[in-house]
């Protein structure tokens, strides 16, 4: 299996190679040069292997087939060692859960941080391990996290050989929760970085230190964020495995509602369907940080400014610039990369804007790819989390609440599954407002927001941050 970039370099590479590198050379993002087909045997297999063998046996059948580059047998120990009871507190791994109707849960945030970061997270830890030793080599690993990537990429790298992790974040606006699952870790390969800033702030940075090869191979930059193949991967295996549970034959069909503001998430969705994998609608759910829905509404897609860019109760899709969306507007407009250059290298970086409107492939977007969209604001998510708790004893965090209230706009005859993106502690203040009463807290995290923090704020300049990188690895 050989990947290449959106933006048309020519370079073909293979599955670990990516894995160590973040963006591709010309600033794209990697993608298979062609996705794997599940045909109506395979997916019989798959839903066998799920039903006998569990969650790690279906990541491996999935994985293997686009990783051909690590020993058949080193991969299922990978998955096998990754997804266990013991980590994610059940053996279903993501457990389906019916909610009303045709609308059901899928939950993925059971893992060591609460959040669905972890299904990716953990596997990309070892994956990191096998591979650096493999090579006799080390990582810094540069990310930047709106709430959950940061948390699940520490805890998965914490006391791993070969790694080190420099975390950026946006300083002050985290919950309080989710700032000391982070900054309460006190090893030594991991460091904190508090921008001063928004989300977008941090990942810019990220892309920026990215871009400098020079700086990028004298430290070893790689990442964690969803701009990594191999993350994004991971989290295609819990669509098959949702549509798994929610099906008993191959002729039925499912929709997925999704929470979405960096478009990993609803991308591996995208990339699950692209695969075979009987989906009907891949919804896209935000909150008042609206860019993608403007984008599945109007075809026009405008990125915003620090300034423009609202702080909300669902904080993790606090984004104006969503990084993986590019590898769906690549497919979109037919894997054309210098048009995909054209719009994200000149339209969105120079303009923070481009306009397919008027395109006849914006069209395809729903039609051709079942893509369609809504937006959830605070008085949404106060009322839905209110109303599930009410009706079904269900308690849902404020972005799965936003995906609860866009699924039910777009209901139909076949399964609705919401993906749950977090616990509700990761964001008890406004659990509180909506409910008048706490969030249940796993017995392990408390205490954690008096713990002592160790983390560095600093300006949004990204020569700081790499000073700070080059300081910490001596």
């Amino acid at each position: 299996m050989l990947y290449l970039s959106t933006r048309g370099h020519a370079d073909r590479k293979r599955f670990c190679d990516i894995l160590l590198a973040g963006l591709a050379p010309d600033g794209g993002l990697y993608l298979p040069v062609e996705y794997p087909q599940i045909d109506d045997a395979k997916l019989s297999q798959l839903r066998e292997t799920l039903a006998t063998k569990g969650y790690a046996a279906l990541a491996f059948e999935i994985l293997s087939l686009y990783i051909d580059d690590i020993p058949a047998a080193d991969l299922q120990a990978l998955c096998a060692k990754t997804y266990t009871r013991e980590v994610f507190g059940t053996d279903a791994i993501v457990p389906v859960r019916q909610l009303d109707g045709v609308l059901h849960i899928e939950a993925l945030s059971n893992g060591p941080t609460l959040a669905f970061k972890d299904m990716a997270m953990q596997l990309l830890g070892n994956l990191f391990e096998y591979e650096l030793a493999r090579r006799n080599e080390e990582l810094n690993i540069l990310g930047a996290t709106s709430g959950d990537t940061g948390s699940a990429a520490e805890y998965a790298m914490r006391g791993k050989k070969g790694v080190r992790v420099f975390m950026t974040s946006p300083h002050g606006r985290m919950s309080p929760f989710q700032q000391a699952q982070m900054f309460s870790l006190q090893d030594e390969n991991i460091h904190n970085i508090a921008i001063e800033g928004v989300f977008d702030d941090c990942q810019d940075i990220v892309k920026a230190v990215s871009n400098d090869h020079a700086f990028k191979a004298q430290y070893k930059i790689g990442t964690v964020n969803s701009i990594n193949w191999a993350r994004l991967l991971a989290q295609v295996v819990y669509y098959f495995a949702g549509y798994l549970q929610a099906t008993q034959s191959n002729d039925q069909k499912v929709s997925f509602t999704v929470p979405s503001g960096n478009f990993g998430n609803i991308c591996a969705g995208h990339v699950a369907r692209q695969m075979g994998l009987p989906i009907a609608k891949l919804v896209v759910a935000t909150n008042e940080n609206d860019v993608l829905d403007e984008f599945f509404r109007t075809g026009v897609y405008q990125v915003r400014g620090s300034a423009n860019t609202y702080e909300t109760s669902s904080p993790s899709m606090d984004i104006s610039k969503a990084s993986n969306f590019e590898r769906f507007v690549f497919d979109l407009v037919g894997r054309d990369g210098a048009r995909t250059q054209q719009l994200f290298a000149e339209g969105v970086a120079k303009a923070g804007k481009f306009d397919l409107s008027a395109d006849p492939a914006f069209k395809d977007a729903a039609g051709k790819y079942g893509f369609v969209s809504g937006k959830s604001t605070h008085a949404d998510r106060l009322a839905t989390i209110k109303d599930t708790f009410e009706r079904f004893g269900q308690m849902i965090d404020t972005h799965t609440a936003d995906g609860v209230k866009v699924a039910r706009e777009h209901l139909g005859a076949e399964p609705m599954l919401v993906l749950e993106t977090a616990l509700p502690i990761k964001f008890a203040a406004t659990i509180e407002e909506a409910l008048g009463r706490q969030p249940e807290r796993p017995a392990k995290f408390n205490g954690i927001e008096d713990l002592p923090k160790r983390v560095v704020v600093m300006a949004a300049d990204v020569n700081k941050v790499k000073a700070f990188i080059a300081e910490n690895c001596k």
